[in-house]
């Protein structure tokens, strides 16, 4: 499997912090660095790098059975290869289950 990619909550209502995020990652670890692992493209590396610094788990909080965000909190998909491949998502649930 490769992690290329993260699943986060953030600020979802302008689409200006998007760009401010990419932004800032790509300034942090940029594609230019001389990284030595670059078999699979020069994006390759900063992308592993990006995944491992914002992480690879999300809790994302369900109450009566909807999501359970703020007014402006939205679920992102961080793609952190230039040229995005197909992905396969898994989703584990935990919780005790509703009460009828």
């Amino acid at each position: 499997m490769i992690i290329a990619i993260n699943f986060i909550i953030f600020q979802n209502w302008d689409s200006d912090v998007r760009v401010d995020m990419e932004s800032m990652l790509n300034k942090l670890i940029p594609d230019s660095t001389p990284f030595r692992h670059k078999c699979e493209g020069p994006d390759d590396m900063p992308a592993h790098i990006k995944t491992a610094f914002i992480g690879t788990s999300l809790s994302i909080p369900i109450t009566e059975g909807k999501l359970n965000l703020g007014t402006w909190q939205g679920i992102w998909l961080c793609e952190h290869r230039d040229h995005a491949g197909k992905r396969n998502l898994v989703v584990t649930m935990q919780g005790a289950p509703m009460k009828k």
